[in-house]
This record gives C-alpha cells, sequence and structure tokens, in this order.
C-alpha cells in the first residue's frame, strides 16, 4: 500500500512561543537617603508601558504604596536598601519590593486622626491586594501587590 506523502516546508512544522516578559524596574541605594521622588518617578514611568494602561487612579495608589514603603526603609533601617517593581504580563497588579537592613517587623499603628505620621503601613494595606513580609539573612524585603485597574468613566 502507497501512503501518500507530504512534504511541509520547515518553517510551518511548530512555532515557538516565547512567553511575555514582565516589566521590570529595580533600584538601588548604597548610601544616603534615597530620594523618594525618583522612586514615585519610576512607578510612572513603568505604568506608562503597561497595556492596557492602567488608570490614573491606579497609577496614583501604587505612587503612594512605593512612597510609603520607601519612606519607611528609609527612616527605620539603616544602611542600603533597594526597590524592585514588576508588572506581570497581563499588567493586572504591580508587585513591589522593598528591601532593608531592618530586622524589625513592620508594625500598623491604628488609625489616628490626632497623630502626625505612623499612617503608612495603613496606607500600604488599604492600596493593596496583599502585603508580605520576607526575612532575608540581614534585613527584610516588604513586598505590596497593587491592582492596576482602568479608570471608570
Amino acid at each position: 500500500m502507497d501512503i501518500p506523502r507530504m512534504d511541509i516546508p520547515l518553517g510551518t512544522h511548530a512555532t515557538t512561543r516565547t512567553r511575555p516578559k514582565p516589566l521590570c524596574y529595580s533600584r538601588i541605594w548604597d548610601t544616603g537617603v534615597p530620594r523618594i521622588g525618583d522612586a514615585r518617578d519610576a512607578v510612572a514611568a513603568l505604568l506608562s508601558r503597561v497595556r492596557p494602561a492602567p488608570g490614573r487612579h491606579s497609577v496614583q495608589d501604587a505612587r503612594l504604596v512605593v512612597s510609603e514603603l520607601v519612606t519607611n526603609a528609609a527612616r527605620h533601617a539603616p544602611g542600603p536598601c533597594a526597590l524592585r517593581l514588576e508588572v506581570p504580563p497581563d499588567g493586572a497588579v504591580l508587585r513591589v519590593s522593598v528591601t532593608d537592613t531592618s530586622t524589625e517587623s513592620p508594625r500598623q499603628e491604628p488609625p489616628d486622626p490626632c497623630r502626625i505620621g505612623g499612617h503608612g503601613l495603613f496606607l500600604v494595606a488599604m492600596f493593596s491586594h496583599d502585603l508580605s513580609v520576607t526575612w532575608l539573612p540581614h534585613g527584610k524585603r516588604v513586598t505590596a501587590t497593587v491592582p492596576l485597574t482602568p479608570d471608570e468613566g
């Protein structure tokens, strides 16, 4: 019995699919106090590359979360700190990780409208889906996951 033979050009056999890569930004401050404005600007620049574009409120929330986490690291941890921002390919969230040298656990103070300061972690928790602490050999990494949604018009 003759089996018909089909010649398939090389380029049509199988296609190699590559996974889309997340959008990332990293910054390390070895000495001195990190510039909080630089961290906020990095969020805006990274989120401007996300498609579909997150809404204005999501960008503002993300900038606030980054500002509070970097400020806490600068205020409460001696030594270097680092910032990592990551948006997965689906663009649904921004993962914010701040690494510092403090061995103290972050503490969320109860809301007190008469107190000056001490509201940062409360705000971070309010604007994040998830807030976690990972202990490292010389400090910790605090990670917050901020949802990215389009503005409703």
